[in-house]
């Protein structure tokens, strides 16, 4: 079996897949999946040319994603998706700091991940946890705007998928910022711009 290649983008479109896009980019790309605030219109245009399921959670800047949702692709915000056996969920938003439809209260978000819980044990586990908000004390930032979740360190410890993707930390905030990360055999990946995984090809948990 060949391993699952997974395409993340977050936060920044990345020239190479759209300014100077050559459809060979995408070759040998399993899945592709976006952590949050990209342009609808990037996320429809990649799905144009990609053959696989697009999927995508929201940022806190993605408001426009009501009137504008992204044609062709799949929102797994608040739900678990299945693909080649790879359990996949989804919980997109960041703290809240200002009005925002995709903003939450540490409070608010526990009560999301609660209700995740439940298609979590329907599909028996899980292997990738999606977000745009990183977790407290990882990777996070000092000020509320960039603060990670608290909470979900419990469906980690719970859980303990192989793989925790975020976004909204964008490289430029900080130099020392980590593309991945180690977390009690978790690897933690911050999906800015681009990052491509190989998902082992034996399987889930």
């Amino acid at each position: 079996m060949r391993n699952i290649k997974i395409l993340f983008i977050s936060d920044e479109p990345s020239p190479a897949l759209w300014d100077h896009f050559e459809p060979s980019r995408l070759e040998g790309i399993d899945l592709i999946i976006s952590c949050g605030d990209l342009p609808p219109q990037y996320l429809s245009f990649l799905a144009t040319f990609f053959v696989g399921p697009v999927l995508y959670v929201y940022g806190n800047h993605d408001d426009c994603y009501l009137d504008t949702p992204p044609e062709g692709c799949t929102c797994i915000d608040g739900r678990v998706f299945e693909f080649e056996g790879i359990r996949i969920a989804g919980l997109g938003g960041s703290m809240k700091y200002r009005p925002g439809n995709f903003q939450y209260t540490e409070k608010q978000m526990l009560f999301r991940t609660m209700k995740l819980q439940r298609q979590i044990r329907r599909h028996r586990g899980l292997d990738i946890l999606i977000s745009h908000a990183p977790a407290f004390g990882i990777n996070d930032g000092k000020d509320l705007p960039h603060m990670g979740f608290r909470c979900f360190h419990r469906l980690l410890e719970k859980y303990h998928p192989r793989y925790f993707v975020h976004g909204h930390m964008h490289f430029s905030y900080n130099h020392r910022q980590k593309r991945i990360s180690e977390h009690r055999d978790i690897t933690i990946i911050n999906a800015c711009e681009r990052y491509v995984l190989e998902y082992p090809a034996y399987g889930s948990n």
